[in-house]
């Protein structure tokens, strides 16, 4: 993995800054040849590179109260309290991977042997960063998004209070002692709630003030696919786990059967989508998402066979030895766009089904 550092007399183009930002947020790892800055050093310490599955989740709360309030009466968005909210949870999926990084080094599960350290640099065993930096990082960024919540809490009421406690909740304790989800087969519902039902749902809650029981139903396509990203992660990392006594879902049912429930996840979200078209819970153009079909076929290919005892050729070198995760979250953000793509059209160009 590349370590480049800009030496400090060396002046840097904004172009070079942009260009290698966008390499860190293509490939979760620093620029091989461009220069490394702090604001790209944060990007690869907070994982920024996936932040693009939290945006999608708040973006399909956001456009499916737009669509709402179209056709519901006294329903109305606020879109500074929408842009506060989408805000805030890209700052809480950042918090939540630098607290994944500091419990489980200093729980042991992370080692410089370990598959975390190995596909990224680790911001505390790469030496990046201090125990006691990170921790610091961790908090600042927690306040600054303690302070949105309690804004939005006191415009909309003690409801989202109870949204983004819950998030927080399985945020810290997806990791950290004495509860440890994740090491229990509880991290992938844990996740499938946080990206679904609570993001979704808090979204249309702050842009709203309401959030009727239908919302929360359709979030759930969605987090399957993230849930289907996690499961691709959790599978490359089945013997370091299963070594380590981690007990992930994966490493709970076996390999074998793991691939084949990522497979599935990622299948449910075609058919339940259209399923929610058909009953018109959701408008005709998120069919869209039937675009993403032939990403999905060449995924499931993938997740049809076991991992290679080592990248093929012209497979990312920085990206090993992950495998599933990647193919799964390249689907899953063509996927999650379409979707969100096809909701600012229903928003922007609503069309009925004649049925309806």
């Amino acid at each position: 993995m590349s370590t480049v550092a800009q030496d400090s007399t060396t002046p840097v183009s904004i172009r070079e800054r942009l260009l290698a930002w966008k390499e860190i947020l293509e490939t979760a790892n620093p620029p091989a040849t461009r220069p490394l800055d702090t604001v790209g050093k944060w990007l690869v310490i907070t994982r920024a590179a996936v932040f693009p599955m939290t945006i999608w989740s708040g973006l399909i709360g956001g456009l499916l109260a737009v669509t709402a309030a179209r056709t519901t009466t006294g329903l109305t968005v606020d879109y500074w309290l929408l842009t506060i909210s989408v805000v805030g949870l890209v700052l809480a999926h950042a918090a939540n991977n630098m607290i994944n990084d500091y419990f489980d080094s200093s729980g042991g599960v992370d080692t410089p042997g370990y598959v975390r350290a190995l596909y990224a640099p680790h911001p505390i065993l790469s030496g990046w960063v201090t125990r006691r930096q990170l921790a610091a990082a961790i908090i600042a960024v927690n306040v600054i998004d303690a302070g949105l919540m309690l804004y939005l809490t006191a415009v909309r009421g003690p409801l989202i209070l109870v949204f983004a406690l819950a998030g927080l909740f399985i945020s810290v304790f997806y990791v950290a002692p004495p509860i440890r989800l994740k090491h229990h087969g509880l991290g992938e519902p844990g996740v499938f709630l946080v990206w679904g039902p609570l993001m979704v749902g808090g979204t249309f809650l702050a842009a709203t003030g309401t959030i009727p029981g239908w919302v929360l139903l359709v979030s759930v396509p969605y987090a399957l696919l993230v849930t289907s990203v996690l499961f691709g992660k959790h599978i490359d990392k089945i013997e370091a786990d299963a070594a380590i006594g981690v007990r992930t879902l994966p490493v709970i049912l076996g390999e074998s059967r793991a691939r084949t429930v990522g497979s599935w996840l990622m299948i449910a979200f075609y058919p339940l989508t259209v399923l929610a078209v058909v009953v018109g819970l959701l408008g005709p153009w998120v069919l869209l998402v039937v675009l993403g079909i032939p990403r999905l076929l060449s995924v499931l290919k993938v997740f049809a066979q076991p991992k290679p005892l080592e990248p093929p050729p012209g497979y990312p070198e920085r990206g090993w030895p992950l495998w599933f995760v990647g193919y799964a979250f390249v689907h899953t953000r063509r996927a999650g766009g379409l979707l969100t793509l096809g909701l600012l059209l229903n928003a922007l160009l609503p069309v009925t089904l004649p049925w309806l």
